[in-house]
């Protein structure tokens, strides 16, 4: 009972009114909050239905999902105690391929033990390498693909921080009421932010200081705050609008472009630099993407369904030096020259690369380092969201557990399947002799 009741001898007949005063306002009180955790699953799903075009004229895919299917929640699910995945692509001869499986949409994004660690290191790179960790498409002269970019966001914040979380977590996050809408409180950090993206942006340009655009500025605080509960890297593509004078027979002859991005642990690129450039632009270091998957992976993107979600992983290695934000190097060979499948770089040739020292390397600092990579079409907006969450395993670990000589087998057929220019793309021609006696050792 209220304490103030319990100060106060009542009569029964008051006691009872108060008693059933009370309970009426905990019942208002619980229907409010479950009235906007209902509200709030169609509040940024009601994004019109983005276009397709066909010779100027535009029609509407039907009988598409227009919200993400349930997600399955783990109640008992314990992060502190949970490892990372254990993520072994090997295979005894590379074949440059999509190597797609599909995905529950519950299992989109995974937590493990490494979580507040992982959410640090993001803190600490935001801080130092801000224009580089992330950033948005924007431009004044590009107004429709603006809200497109804007749209697309809100939508995959809204479902992030009031739908996955909360219902594929419960231990870790929860939702709360207040006057301004849902809330979601992440147990293990304490902090606290609203669901609603429209809500935070206007608090944001509340605040925001004299100068920041105030059309790309929000949408960063919004990618700030994603990467501040997830560890989770994401892009999110879609086709630029073509031109009004241009005639498109087939969709799929529009490229995806990249709009946004908030990537923390680039492998060996600088993601900024690919800001804006369609897929094949993107891939254009790879050895052998255009002739092996340029046409193919145009096609999947632009067919992908709304609702099917698929993942794949691939892996390279992390040599004493390189860490998990490596954008300036150190990973891949990502100069910016067309590449055949051999890795012969058609603007400037070969270059010869120093070895690991073979007899004195002890696996200490270096890592095999693996991406789980997703991919799924947003229901509203139609942008296609790409994740990824990387995973580093000191060599020894994978010596120890007895995947030493399996890993060491997929470091020679690196130069054995389709493309053999992977083996240098990769750099394995310095670091692959030396981790092949260590993992045999």
């Amino acid at each position: 009972m209220h304490i103030y009741l319990e100060s106060i001898p009542l009569a029964p007949s008051l006691l009872g009114l108060a008693i059933l005063i009370c309970f009426g306002i905990y019942i208002r009180s619980s229907t409010r909050i479950k009235t906007q955790a209902t509200d709030l699953k169609s509040a940024y799903s009601a994004y019109p239905t983005i276009p397709t075009y066909d010779n100027e004229k535009t029609t509407e895919k039907a009988q598409e999902p227009t919200s993400y299917p349930p997600i399955t929640p783990l109640p008992n699910f314990d992060w502190e105690r949970t490892p990372p995945l254990a993520i072994r692509p090997f295979k005894p001869k590379y074949h440059l391929t999509m190597a797609i499986s599909t995905l529950d949409p519950s299992e989109l994004i995974p937590m493990d033990k490494t979580y507040k660690e992982r959410l640090t290191l993001r803190k600490s790179l935001l801080e130092s390498h801000p224009g580089t960790v992330r950033a948005v498409n924007m431009s004044k002269d590009t107004p429709e693909v603006n809200a497109r970019i804007r749209e697309a966001l809100c939508e995959w914040y809204a479902f992030i921080m009031g739908e996955y979380l909360p219902s594929r977590y419960p231990t870790m996050f929860r939702l709360v009421g207040s006057e301004e809408g849902m809330i979601l409180e992440n147990a293990n950090t304490g902090a606290r932010t609203c669901v609603d993206p429209e809500v935070v942006s206007r608090s944001f340009i509340r605040r925001a200081a004299e100068g920041d655009d105030i059309e790309e500025a929000p949408l960063l605080h919004l990618m700030d705050i994603l990467s501040s509960y997830i560890d989770e890297d994401f892009l999110i593509l879609f086709p630029n609008p073509p031109a009004p004078s241009t005639t498109i027979t087939n969709p799929e002859e529009i490229p995806y472009t990249l709009q946004l991005y908030s990537t923390y642990y680039p492998a060996g690129f600088n993601p900024r630099e690919k800001l804006g450039l369609p897929l094949a632009q993107i891939h254009t270091p790879v050895p052998g993407y255009k002739q092996k998957l340029e046409k193919s992976m145009d096609r999947f993107f632009a067919r992908l369904e709304v609702g099917k979600f698929v993942v794949r992983a691939n892996w390279s290695v992390m040599t004493p030096g390189a860490r998990l934000f490596a954008a300036f190097g150190g990973l891949h060979d990502h100069t910016p020259a067309d590449m055949d499948l051999n890795g012969n770089k058609e603007a400037e040739g070969n270059v010869k690369e120093e070895t690991m020292d073979v007899e004195g390397f002890d696996g200490s600092d270096t890592y095999l380092r693996c991406e789980r990579q997703t991919l799924h079409r947003l229901p509203k907006s139609k942008a296609l969201v790409f994740g990824f969450h990387t995973y580093t395993y000191p060599i020894k670990d994978i010596r120890d557990e007895g995947s030493g000589e399996e890993m060491a087998v997929a470091i020679d057929g690196l130069k054995e399947g389709n493309v053999p220019g992977i083996h240098a793309y990769k750099r394995a021609a310095y670091w692959g002799e030396a981790i092949k006696k260590f993992l045999r050792s």
